[in-house]
């Protein structure tokens, strides 16, 4: 947690995103998923007992409804984000400074996979040319049966990720960083397949 937030900077971060409105811990936890362009993603473990400990402190009040609690700041909660405004804002740009850092990771990290893959397609589609068939004819034939099996993947491939984005969308974790990320990949890949076709 110390790459993401430094000592005290996650306790002040819930109390400014409870002075917004009451939140479900829930909520809280999508809220800061978006916040890092789904960069970083806090688990129940870390969240629950910054806000229980909130509540010991008096500054957010818990409201137990059914199987859900609802967090909402206190007057005494109030107070202190009010009086920590420049520390919020400083640590809003350190916010900021770690999407940018995660993002750059793993755009860095899709390239360097998107050039093994395509040395990887290259390699397998030279020795699938210069592999001899067992009939004695040439690579090419049984094309039909290869596309429509390309065809299937795509089909497949195509399905399972618009599940995933649709998921995504529906609790509003959509970010522009998974859409780079999409439009590289995509091109990537076409590039890489590209370069195993004659």
């Amino acid at each position: 947690m110390a790459s993401v937030f430094a000592h005290g900077q996650l306790r002040l971060y819930l109390l400014a995103l409870l002075a917004a409105g009451p939140r479900h811990g829930y909520e809280l936890i999508t809220e800061l998923s978006a916040r890092f362009g789904g960069t970083y993603r806090p688990s129940a473990g870390t969240i629950y007992p910054r806000l229980a400990r909130l509540e010991a402190d008096g500054l957010v009040r818990r409201t137990d409804t059914g199987r859900t609690a609802t967090y909402t700041l206190t007057p005494a909660g109030r107070a202190e984000v009010e009086a920590r405004r420049a520390d919020l804002a400083a640590l809003e740009r350190d916010v900021a400074a770690t999407v940018r850092r995660h993002a750059e990771a793993l755009r860095a990290d899709v390239h360097g996979t998107l050039d093994g893959l395509r040395a990887e397609l290259a390699a397998a589609a030279q020795g699938v040319r210069a592999r001899p068939r067992g009939d004695g004819t040439a690579s090419g034939t049984g094309s039909a049966d290869r596309r429509a099996e390309a065809d299937v993947l795509l089909r497949r491939f195509r399905d399972d990720l618009r599940s995933d984005l649709r998921r995504a969308a529906s609790a509003d974790a959509l970010t522009d960083l998974t859409l780079d990320t999409l439009r590289a990949v995509l091109d990537g890949a076409r590039r890489a397949v590209r370069a195993t076709l004659p």
